[in-house]
């Protein structure tokens, strides 16, 4: 019984032994581990002094110190940058398909301009412009513009129905009319003609114009 005992007691002093032994070699290891990564990092600060010497460069320990602990504190904010800029990314990734779409519409789009002409039709409709620059003065444009207003009122009066129909039969009856062929009046027929109920409608329509038009010329004066 004693010898069992014994031999148990010796089993465990070899794995206390083994486990002893064994953080033994790990320790070993880590103080060699941090030896190496001391030297390697002495070397690499003692090149980088160096380098930073050549160049001019002085380092200020606290500076660097002060510099890292503000980037300890900015942490967050730093994910919070990084977190912003995978989004934009994303969004970039998710917009390039409609963008690329997009482009693709435009370009067909001016392509389609471009088959009905107008850019032929803008590229004369400059000269139009250049021609209005060259032969017309600043102060021609500047009257232009004082004078916008009674000259888009005269259009819009020109272009109503009853005024272009009026405007129409005058230029269908002068287009009739045969310079060539053109009787003649004596002065009898004339005064014949004038108590017909077309000519006295006429020069009634014109003597109302006259007088109607000679106070609109007093005012603008």
């Amino acid at each position: 019984m004693e010898q069992v005992q014994i031999k148990e007691i010796n089993q465990k002093l070899d794995l206390l032994l083994e486990n002893v032994y064994q953080q033994r070699l790990k320790s070993e290891m880590i103080e060699d581990l941090i030896s190496d990564v001391s030297i390697i990092g002495k070397d690499a600060f003692e090149s980088s002094v160096d380098i930073l010497d050549k160049q001019g460069v002085e380092l200020d320990g606290e500076a660097l110190q002060l510099m890292f602990f503000k980037l300890l504190k900015n942490a967050n904010n730093f994910s919070m940058i990084l977190n912003m800029f995978e989004s934009m990314v994303d969004l970039m990734k998710d917009l390039g398909p409609i963008a690329k779409e997009t482009g693709y519409d435009i370009i067909e789009k001016f392509h389609a301009l471009e088959q009905k002409g107008y850019f032929e039709f803008f590229k004369e409709a400059i000269k139009i412009i250049d021609n209005i620059v060259t032969h017309y003065s600043v102060e021609d444009v500047r009257l232009l513009a004082d004078n916008i207003v009674t000259i888009m009122d005269t259009l819009k009066n020109l272009t109503q129905p009853d005024m272009l129909q009026a405007m129409n039969n005058a230029v269908n009856i002068f287009k009739d009319l045969d310079p060539t062929n053109v009787p003649e009046y004596s002065v009898w027929k004339v005064m014949r003609e004038l108590n017909s109920p077309e000519v006295k409608r006429g020069l009634g329509f014109v003597i109302t114009f006259m007088k109607n038009l000679t106070p609109v010329e007093k005012e603008t004066k």
